[in-house]
């Protein structure tokens, strides 16, 4: 039998909250004394770019489309659970994750405290490994601005059936 790999890139961006809110969730870890993120949900950039490359590795559209801000069952929704979900969708149609890369993208929160653990949640979510890796844009863009977080994900799906 033949398996095709296939790959998958996923992005979010989300601002930080206007309202001073604290309580950051970024890759399945809470940050209760950073800034929140705006979002439908929790605006946990790295877990929602990681089932963004899910959805695009299996051909499945993306984030938007399969888990939109009109949906209201997601409303507050953890990224762990969007992640959950976007991994069940992705196996239903009879895929297999190989794993998941995501590289958070801003000044703060720093992540190699948490790497380790963020690492667990995520992959526990995804149920395949998944990897964490973070950067900034020295001062350039929105995030180096300070204005919010950003995260970029590829995904390997594995399609049995090809």
């Amino acid at each position: 039998m033949v398996v095709t790999p296939r790959v998958g890139v996923g992005v979010d961006v989300h601002a930080f909250a206007a309202d001073g809110r604290l309580g950051l969730w970024l890759a399945a870890v809470e940050f209760p004394d950073q800034p929140a993120l705006e979002g439908h949900s929790d605006g946990d950039v790295a877990a929602h770019a990681a089932a963004d490359a899910l959805f695009s590795a299996a051909g499945l559209g993306d984030l938007g489309s399969q888990i939109g801000t009109s949906d209201p069952r997601w409303a507050r929704a953890s990224g762990v659970a969007i992640l959950s979900e976007a991994a069940e969708r992705v196996r239903a149609v009879g895929f297999r994750i190989g794993n998941v890369a995501i590289q958070v993208v801003g000044p703060r929160p720093k992540l190699a405290a948490v790497r380790d653990e963020a690492q667990r949640r995520l992959t526990e979510a995804a149920g395949a490994p998944v990897s964490l890796s973070a950067t900034t844009t020295d001062g350039l863009g929105l995030t180096g601005r300070g204005e919010g977080l950003a995260a970029i994900a590829t995904a390997l799906v594995l399609d049995p059936r090809a």
